[in-house]
């Protein structure tokens, strides 16, 4: 049974994912990187990973899958179980006929392995090289969304009008020869949905809540953002005569084991981990400024250092130390149902493989122990 605050008891097993954005250095040849991310799954997968995310970037040279898609498609055929998603397909990038007919491909090509996510891209150089607004992404992202869903539940012909894209197919669908039909995806009606969220009050956590769509809290945030992502998800849930499951919350977060916490703490400071949460720091210095790190809005940026982010979003330690720090992110947030590892550069690959050895045979076990989940 449940021994903390949380009146939430899982009725399953959390779940354990990992997420790659991915991060590497520049100066690694590009098919390195994609070499040590498959050598990455097929790892995870071996270590009883039951998800894999890939994120979407098409022009940052530190995250540099352009196409998680076509990344997915290669990986299918060195791994058999684990299910594979892109987080998230930009759907403000992409004109949403060809997202529907791509994913409904790759879904049957896993054979139902495919996972997805669904959000807008928030990279500026990204969204100037496609001519994208800003201000236009969340309006983009629904619409793409009841479309690609529409064409995916619907028969020829097809015609959808929406703000931002007209989809219209009517005269050239021929019965007898089969031709005029958007591919329907293997799963039915389609592949899980996942929304992510990294803003309080989200509306796309409101809009997932509404649809049903499953939570996806980022990484970049703090505990209590990760509650406030939960709460949003909720009324939106409430609004439409949904119940909200906590089993359907994917939460990710930035965890570094080794076999004491002064080495992992170390480690954590000094590799791919740490450098990352400084990297996307300067980005935000460059433009938002630094509130997606902030527990405290009133928190001045300057704070928000290696030394803050340390106690908040990374979680480094020997097993039992972040075992105490996740148990106190499952109070504060109210429970979850899969939690999802980051992943970086493999700078030292042996500190890394072992860090997963360690979430996967005794981090989560004990987890599940004690919040009381089943088996």
């Amino acid at each position: 049974m449940n021994r903390f605050m949380s009146d939430y008891t899982p009725s399953a097993p959390i779940g354990h994912g990992m997420f790659i954005m991915p991060f590497h250095d520049p100066v690694k040849p590009l098919g390195q990187c994609f070499d040590e991310d498959l050598e990455l799954i097929v790892l995870a997968e071996q270590l009883g990973f039951q998800e894999f995310w890939i994120g979407e970037h098409h022009t940052m040279q530190y995250e540099n899958i352009v196409s998680p898609e076509i990344f997915i498609a290669r990986a299918l055929g060195e791994t058999s179980s684990i299910r594979l998603g892109p987080a998230p397909v930009c759907l403000n990038q992409h004109h949403p006929a060809a997202v529907a007919s791509r994913l409904a491909f790759l879904d049957h090509l896993s054979k139902g392995r495919l996972n997805l996510c669904f959000g807008s891209g928030s990279v500026t150089a990204d969204l100037e090289l496609y001519g994208v607004d800003p201000r236009n992404n969340s309006r983009m992202v629904n619409e793409s969304i009841e479309m690609i869903r529409s064409l995916w539940t619907s028969d020829p012909p097809y015609e959808l009008e929406g703000e931002f894209w007209n989809i219209r197919l009517v005269d050239n669908v021929d019965l007898e020869t089969r031709i005029g039909f958007v591919h329907k995806p293997l799963q039915t009606p389609h592949p899980p949905i996942a929304i992510p969220a990294m803003s309080r009050n989200s509306p796309s956590m409101r809009m997932a809540g509404a649809a049903g769509y499953q939570p996806f809290g980022h990484c970049l945030v703090t505990g209590n953002v990760l509650k406030d992502f939960w709460d949003t998800y909720e009324l939106g849930a409430a609004e439409t005569g949904r119940t909200a499951n906590r089993g359907d919350y994917k939460v990710a977060r930035s965890i570094f084991l080794a076999d004491t916490t002064q080495e992992a703490e170390a480690l954590a400071r000094n590799n791919s981990l740490g450098h990352n949460y400084e990297y996307i720091g300067r980005l935000f210095d460059k433009g938002l400024g630094r509130k997606i790190y902030k527990r405290d809005l009133d928190m001045p940026d300057a704070d928000c250092n290696l030394d803050f982010l340390m106690t908040e979003q990374i979680i480094a330690g020997d097993v039992d130390t972040v075992l105490d720090r996740l148990l106190q992110l499952w109070e504060e947030v109210g429970g979850f149902g899969t939690l999802v590892l980051m992943s970086y550069d493999w700078d030292d690959k042996s500190s890394w493989v072992r860090s997963m050895e360690l979430f996967a045979s005794e981090l989560m076990p004990a987890l599940n122990a004690a919040v009381g989940s089943p088996g």
